[in-house]
């Protein structure tokens, strides 16, 4: 991990991790400071008795001191509001993933 000068770094800056952590894979990158986590979903259907596959994308933090990329495998954790769409952060990159 690099020096960053980001205020919203949970290591060099003021906000703390508080609540889940979750694992998902970088779909997007495109935004400063921001990537869009997804991860698969199961939920159950209790009328038909099954289960329905879905995914769920999560906007998250992303530290100039991560550096997460499209394709990545990321861990990430539950902040307080950050932005108006963000309140998680990207703790760290669990496997880096093939850019094409």
């Amino acid at each position: 991990m690099a020096e960053c000068n980001d205020r919203n770094c949970f290591v060099h800056g003021g906000i703390s991790v508080r609540g889940a952590r979750l694992t998902g894979t970088v779909v997007s990158d495109k935004g400063k400071h921001t990537v869009v986590v997804e991860r698969a979903v199961t939920k159950k259907v209790s009328k038909y008795k099954r289960f329905a596959r879905g995914k769920s994308r999560i906007p998250a933090h992303n530290p100039e001191c991560i550096g997460a990329r499209k394709g990545d495998t990321v861990r990430i954790g539950e902040t307080r509001k950050i932005s108006r769409t963000k309140s998680w952060t990207v703790l760290e990159i669990v496997s880096k993933g093939e850019e094409a």
